[in-house]
């Protein structure tokens, strides 16, 4: 192609067009020429290739931060599993010990109550709390040893799942080698509380035998209450046909108020039985009159109508009390015959007529006495005549055996007053001496259900206060080192326009800490967890038996998270159905006690939510290490060997000391023992977690 020429430049001579060598190539006449569109195309070329180097080499650049941003969440994620499984863990062990405590409170009031339905398990309860402690103990025990073996290799773990993924990162010929340090390095945990925080069940069982034993006295002493009661009772107004009562309306006047009838014994009580005979009484004593007009039944009437006012001021002075825990009764049994009419004040009061016969001075029934002739003498007392002091009238032969033959006949068959009046003393008596042995026993119950009490209260306190204290390595975060050796573009991309370029070794560090999921809740872990943990029972010869346990503690352990305000409820109401008959005062006393008790615990409410990982500055993790040079960060890159597959390796390159490894896939972390036989193992799977657990495992 010819030089393009520019038609308005001439030269020196003629006037001829010069060439313009640098412009005229690439511009003729206005327009772009061939050459100027070839170079362009040639700079675009070079150009882009050029931009598609960089890109690339700004990608590899990347491609190993976002392996050391895996890394570092790789890692935290175990520490994430293992505090899910320690809280799990920690959750069972202590709603298991509340589950028997709870059952154990149950126990207590059985002892002194019956219970309907709301009875967790049957048979002997208290047997089955005290069972459920010292399984809760064992599980304590295996569990702190096992949660202390994976801690110690948490370290370990973290770093061969940091390793694990990093690794897996390495795709077309770009390796990654790199491993996740848990920071700190080592554990603040402390498992004492589990290891030693053993919840002796001596002292409930104890308190359970003693309470029972005091129970059992007092059932005793109330059954002979209520049989004395239930006598006398029949005696006043109660048995089929004849009774106080019903002979005080045949012989008497008195009203139905002064003669009241009761259908039970229950509600019938033996103040009853002395109003109505002191009624009988009066009524009797004001209403006295002879039969006929003879001498000698005057004087029956006289000896009658004292007797009567005997009788009744007996009974207005006699009481029935209770009073500080005592019952007294001061009514004493009536004279029945004559020879005990002597022994009272009949015999001795000195208030019958006299007069001076010829014979002596004579004792008449009355002054109005046909054989009083002689002038009148003093008054006398029925025992002057066996004394010798009078001799008795032989007109109205009135003596001591007149006012003895008075109750004599009606005390002897049931068809008299007093026949029934004395089976009532006699039952009262009974009833006041087995009244009062109740009432000690009562109060021995009541010291023995608050001592009881205590030793609930105590197991209480001790099982809340025995809760581990979960710190282990990687709590603050985990800090991730991923490092990757050189490389070239040789194999995407090696032209004219942009020769290959060759990458050294790069590296880059991250970090993860582990940060609350609101969007989980308690239930969904633990439910899941003891639905799991039930269907392994299912297979148990005491599944029947131990059906209402499970239940027991499924309930509480869902409501884990706030067991402070859902323990007292749930005992309160299982213990809801105690039966308020019988023993229902020793009943409500030891329940109100034990219910008291549990809301005294004080339980906060416990944060259940999941931890996940998150992705956090390297700045906030690196200042709590405990590793010395982690931070220094380029040393610690430098000194990765690449290509590496042992975790120990990798971790002691950068400074971690590793002091436990597991090689085991499957890792028994505590066992329950049944209340009633076997074990369940509880076993987290190591390769769920971190794939493979050491050099050269094949994965499996």
């Amino acid at each position: 192609m010819a030089a393009a020429r520019s038609p308005s430049t001439e030269g020196a001579e003629g006037g001829e067009p010069l060439f313009r060598w640098g412009i005229d190539l690439f511009i003729e006449n206005g327009a772009y020429t061939s050459v100027a569109a070839a170079v362009t195309i040639l700079v675009v070329l070079t150009l882009l290739f050029s931009s598609v180097t960089a890109v690339w080499s700004l990608a590899r650049a990347a491609d190993v931060q976002a392996s050391a941003d895996i890394t570092a969440m790789a890692g935290a994620n175990v520490v994430s599993s293992y505090c899910t499984v320690a809280t799990t863990i920690d959750a069972c062990i202590a709603t298991l010990g509340f589950a028997g405590i709870v059952t154990t409170g149950v126990g207590l009031v059985a002892t002194v109550g019956s219970l309907g339905t709301a009875t967790p398990v049957s048979g002997n309860v208290l047997n089955v709390g005290t069972k459920l402690i010292d399984a809760r103990n064992k599980f304590a025990e295996s569990a702190s040893k096992g949660l202390q073996a994976i801690e110690k290799a948490l370290p370990f773990l973290v770093g061969v799942n940091g390793l694990r993924i990093c690794s897996a990162q390495s795709v077309d010929g770009l390796a990654y080698t790199g491993a996740a340090v848990a920071v700190p390095w080592t554990s603040a945990s402390d498992f004492t509380a589990l290891s030693d925080g053993k919840v002796e069940t001596d002292d409930l069982e104890e308190a359970g035998e003693d309470l029972e034993d005091v129970s059992d006295d007092l059932e005793d002493a109330r059954q002979k209450t209520a049989d004395a009661k239930k006598r006398a009772w029949l005696a006043d107004c109660g048995s089929t046909g004849r009774n106080m009562r019903e002979r005080a309306s045949k012989l008497s006047g008195l009203t139905a108020a002064e003669n009241p009838d009761y259908a039970s014994s229950l509600t019938w009580t033996p103040q009853v039985g002395l109003d109505r005979a002191r009624a009988y009484y009066r009524w009797r004593r004001d209403h006295e009159q002879p039969k006929n007009d003879s001498v000698e039944e005057k004087a029956n009437s006289a000896a009658r109508r004292a007797y009567y006012e005997y009788a009744y001021k007996q009974l207005s002075s006699a009481s029935i009390t209770e009073v500080d825990d005592t019952v007294t009764s001061t009514l004493k049994p009536l004279p029945k015959n004559t020879s005990e009419v002597k022994k009272t004040t009949l015999y001795t009061d000195v208030v019958w007529p006299s007069s001076l016969e010829a014979d002596g001075l004579t004792l008449h029934y009355s002054s109005d006495c046909p054989g009083a002739t002689g002038a009148p003498g003093s008054l006398l007392a029925l025992s002057a005549i066996d004394t010798g002091a009078a001799r008795e009238c032989p007109t109205c032969k009135f003596s001591v055996g007149d006012v003895g033959k008075t109750p004599a006949a009606s005390t002897s068959i049931d068809n008299g007053f007093e026949y029934h009046l004395r089976e009532f003393t006699l039952a009262l008596d009974d009833y006041v001496a087995a009244r009062n042995e109740e009432l000690e026993l009562e109060t021995q119950a009541e010291d023995e259900a608050d001592e009881a009490g205590d030793i609930f209260e105590q197991a209480m306190d001790y099982l809340a206060s025995k809760r581990p204290k979960i710190a282990p390595p990687g709590r603050y975060g985990c800090v991730a080192f991923a490092v990757s050796g050189e490389i070239d573009s040789s194999g995407a991309f090696d032209t004219t326009f942009a020769p290959s370029v060759t990458m050294g070794n790069r590296g880059a560090i991250a970090a993860a800490a582990l940060a609350p999921d609101d969007a989980t809740f308690q239930n969904n872990v633990l439910s899941s967890f003891f639905s799991s943990l039930e269907s392994r029972v299912q297979g148990n010869l005491f599944v029947g038996l131990i059906g209402g346990v499970m239940d027991l503690w499924g309930t509480l352990l869902v409501a884990y998270g706030n067991a402070g305000n859902f323990l007292s409820t749930l005992l309160d109401q299982l213990v809801a159905g105690a039966d308020k008959v019988g023993l229902g005062f020793l009943v409500g006393f030891l329940r109100d006690r034990l219910v008291d008790a549990v809301e005294g615990l004080g339980l906060e409410p416990v944060d259940l939510r999941l931890k996940k990982p998150v992705l956090t500055d390297t700045s906030n993790v690196l200042e709590r290490s405990d590793i010395p040079g982690l931070s220094k960060a380029q040393d610690v890159l430098r000194a990765i060997p690449l290509g590496s597959s042992d975790p120990t390796q990798v971790l002691e390159s950068v400074g971690c000391e590793v002091l436990e490894t597991i090689d085991s896939y499957e890792f028994t972390v505590a066992e329950i023992e049944l209340p009633f036989g076997g074990t369940i193992p509880l076993t987290i799977r190591l390769q769920d977690v971190v794939g493979f657990v050491g050099a050269g495992d094949d994965g499996q």
